[in-house]
């Protein structure tokens, strides 16, 4: 992205963005390790690694859908209420699951693949994808 180009209506930029691509990356780092730590095995791993991303199937019924469905899989909430979970029912499988699924997220975000909005899978909170910001008219009430 160029440096003196306007962000994509409510994308992060410049340092800000960077930020939160480290922070991504470090989610992702420490999120394996701690899997690796709970004795998880790595077939296990890759195989669940992608699981969130089926929720991308929603765009087959529409950019507001897909959103909505993407964001839920790829926000930290969820998993952290499966690791509390798995952490109060002493329940080492859900804890594993939530590992897993913060590195996603974490490799996600690292990668600026970010939240969505309804207007397009490429607007992100983290910039467009595939290239260049491009300006976009302010999101409408409905967003």
């Amino acid at each position: 992205m160029d440096a003196h180009a306007p962000p994509a209506h409510g994308a992060v930029i410049d340092a800000p963005r960077r930020w939160l691509r480290l922070e991504g990356a470090l989610v992702a780092t420490v999120a394996t390790l701690a899997y690796a730590k709970a004795g998880g095995g790595w077939g296990e791993f890759a195989a669940w690694l992608l699981l969130p991303d089926v929720a991308l199937l929603a765009y087959v019924a529409g950019p507001r859908a897909g959103a909505m469905a993407y964001n839920l899989a790829h926000t930290a909430a969820v998993p952290l209420a499966l690791a509390g979970a798995g952490l109060l029912g002493a329940e080492t499988m859900a804890l594993k699951a939530a590992l897993i699924w913060w590195a996603h997220i974490g490799f996600d975000r690292a990668l600026g693949f970010g939240l969505k909005y309804p207007s397009g899978f490429g607007d992100t909170h983290l910039g467009r994808l595939g290239g260049r910001a491009t300006i976009h008219p302010p999101c409408p009430a409905s967003c």
